[in-house]
């Protein structure tokens, strides 16, 4: 029998099947970072009874953005466009997560309140870009954050959580992957600090914990998760120890009983697949050691490689990024081994429904729904 299409238990929920909707970026916020009708409709096509979708990258605080039209809960104007979505996916019979990031130094000034530098643990030059109004761009160089803002940074995070219940979402993941602020606290290539979130593992990963630990005070760990990359380079990562870092964070957060945690495989690179890159799933394999809990793997997973990573107990879900844009019934045609859609790339940052919520369904009637 296929482990993909078995049922799982995830905190307090249990889904029919393992098959989830991944965290996509795709820029389609309307003014002031609100989710509008389309995010609602996008959301609900990719919803499926008993099925799980974790939300796109939110800002949770003001000079958290990375992209013009990604959507925010840094304010609770915001908070009635997320509930839109959240009860579109409920009323498919789905749960949603709301994951949260801040973008750090992958910023611009015209992303900032009154354009000014992008925050980071340091101020440490490096490659990347973001999206403006003019574009793809290059980033501007960044400040290092003084400690007093790094409080403050915590608590937004809090706050956005409480937003985010507010919201009707089912809980929360906190984005310490891709070359953003908790990664780049994380990753000693970005952090050069010399107090006590810098340094040692337990320093770089304290930022992190603390803000983790801010969210399970609004939502109890059960409703909590984190996502990390071990070894990315997305942004300019690098560490000088990946495997220690990463089996270090793996056991501190496998202490505080939390929902799940999630992996970005280092084979994709931002939105692409990076042939240099190991294939194997080797990011599940190093963290399994580490951490007992449930662990969704994510990286150009297909039907087989989803399959063998969860016989080989390494992953219990697979997040599905690509193919589950262009194939909004991607459980049943999994399930069914039905040809998929091809995916538009020019069309996954920004735009209109072009792309976004016009992909076709392999038929209309019921009898595929997963």
């Amino acid at each position: 029998m296929s482990k993909l299409h078995s049922s799982v238990a995830v905190g307090p929920f249990e889904f029919s099947h393992r098959v989830v909707l991944a965290p996509l970026t795709r820029m389609r916020a309307e003014e002031g970072a609100k989710p509008g009708p389309l995010m609602a409709e996008y959301y609900a096509q990719r919803a499926s009874e008993g099925g799980f979708l974790i939300g796109e990258a939110t800002i949770a605080a003001p000079n958290g953005n990375g992209y013009l039209g990604a959507p925010g809960l840094y304010d609770d104007s915001q908070i009635a466009g997320w509930r839109r979505v959240t009860d579109a996916v409920h009323a498919k019979g789905a749960r949603i997560f709301l994951q949260l990031y801040h973008a750090g130094r992958q910023s611009h000034s015209q992303l900032q309140p009154d354009g000014g530098a992008p925050v980071a643990p340091s101020a440490v030059p490096h490659g990347g870009v973001a999206y403006t109004e003019a574009g793809w761009i290059p980033n501007t160089p960044s400040r290092a954050l003084t400690t007093d803002e790094i409080a403050g940074l915590v608590e937004s995070f809090r706050t956005a959580a409480l937003r985010g219940k507010e919201a009707g979402f089912d809980g929360v993941e906190l984005h310490a992957a891709n070359g953003y602020l908790f990664d780049q606290f994380l990753q000693d290539g970005s952090n050069k600090r010399t107090d006590n979130y810098g340094g040692s593992f337990e320093n770089r990963a304290r930022f992190l914990m603390e803000a983790t630990r801010a969210v399970i005070s609004v939502w109890g760990s059960e409703r909590v998760a984190v996502r990390l990359g071990p070894s990315g380079t997305w942004g300019d990562m690098s560490d000088s120890d990946p495997v220690g870092l990463f089996s270090y964070v793996a056991q501190e957060l496998g202490k505080l009983d939390l929902a799940y945690i999630h992996l970005i495989e280092p084979r994709v690179l931002g939105n692409v697949d990076d042939d240099t890159k190991d294939q194997n799933p080797v990011a599940a394999q190093l963290i399994r050691k580490h951490y007992k809990g449930v662990i969704i793997a994510a990286g150009g997973f297909k039907a087989h490689s989803a399959e063998a990573i969860l016989q080989a107990g390494d992953a219990d879900l697979v997040a599905f990024g690509r193919d589950f844009i262009a194939n909004p019934d991607l459980p049943a045609r999994l399930r069914n081994n039905l040809p998929l859609n091809p995916y538009d790339r020019p069309t996954f940052f920004g735009g209109t429904e072009t792309g976004y919520t016009d992909y076709p369904f392999y038929r209309a009637d019921e009898s595929l729904a997963a």
